[in-house]
């Protein structure tokens, strides 16, 4: 009997990665996007108590500007219908301190609308974590034992240091992922791309839900030992720091 993708429990079931309602059904949308989805072994523990989190990554990521349509009607059928189940309780969970709702008119007398907020980066961040470790598995076919970082390509980041780091990550992943393949049999739902594994064993993935939503996620296996990096020092011990791209500046601290 196989192991559990996230423990060394033997498995009790197979567990969606990322997890099937994301996924829009055919028979509300007159196409299937559950074709051949991805599963691996999961122990009770790592699949059925997790049910919770697999409904607010989809309230999480549905909805969001900058999705295709896909993700936006996914949003005003089975998201809205779990929102109205839970008396909105979901929502509510999706975000963390204070958050505004606008109401925007996309045509006369038609409106939807938008909230504005700081989502819950810790527990996305957690829903990440399974997602990577499962995809891992999947396409390498062993299991990833170390440390992943997980940034979230979507957000918007109002502190100019904290911006400048995030815009500097994502565009270097982007480098380093340019090239690499697209996998997923769902493609305008989610797909993901891998790198190859560096010196130290290092990959590096991007996920992209409904055609706008952009996740990376470094994977660095345990015992990995790095070498200093002067520049990263410097930033963490706030010292003003630059870095480059190309043409591109980005200014740190």
């Amino acid at each position: 009997m196989e192991e559990c993708y996230m423990c060394k429990s033997l498995s009790t079931s197979k567990e969606h990665v990322p997890p099937k309602c994301l996924f829009p059904e055919g028979k509300e949308f007159g196409e299937d996007f559950r074709k051949n989805l991805i599963t691996v072994p999961s122990c009770d523990q790592h699949n059925s108590a997790k049910s919770s989190d697999d409904e607010f990554l989809m309230i999480s990521l549905a909805g969001i500007i900058g999705n295709n349509s896909i993700g936006f009607r996914h949003k005003f059928s089975k998201v809205n219908r779990a929102i109205r189940r839970n008396s909105k309780i979901l929502l509510e969970e999706v975000f963390v301190g204070e958050k505004k709702i606008f109401a925007i008119e996309c045509r006369n007398n038609s409106f939807i609308d938008c909230i504005w907020g700081t989502p819950n980066y810790e527990r996305l961040s957690r829903c990440f974590d399974r997602i990577v470790r499962g995809i891992y598995l999947h396409h390498f076919g062993e299991k990833f034992f170390g440390e992943t970082r997980v940034v979230l390509g979507y957000l918007s980041i109002k502190e100019p240091s904290a911006r400048n780091f995030y815009h500097f990550i994502r565009d270097k992943s982007e480098i380093e992922l340019r090239d690499k393949q697209n996998h997923g049999n769902n493609p305008d739902v989610f797909y993901y791309q891998i790198s190859d594994r560096d010196q130290f064993g290092i990959s590096l993935v991007r996920f992209c839900f409904y055609g706008g939503i952009n996740i990376y996620a470094s994977l660095k296996p345990d015992g990995t030992q790095l070498p200093m990096n002067l520049a990263v020092e410097l930033m963490n011990k706030g010292i003003k720091t630059i870095f480059y791209l190309g043409d591109k500046k980005y200014e740190i601290n």
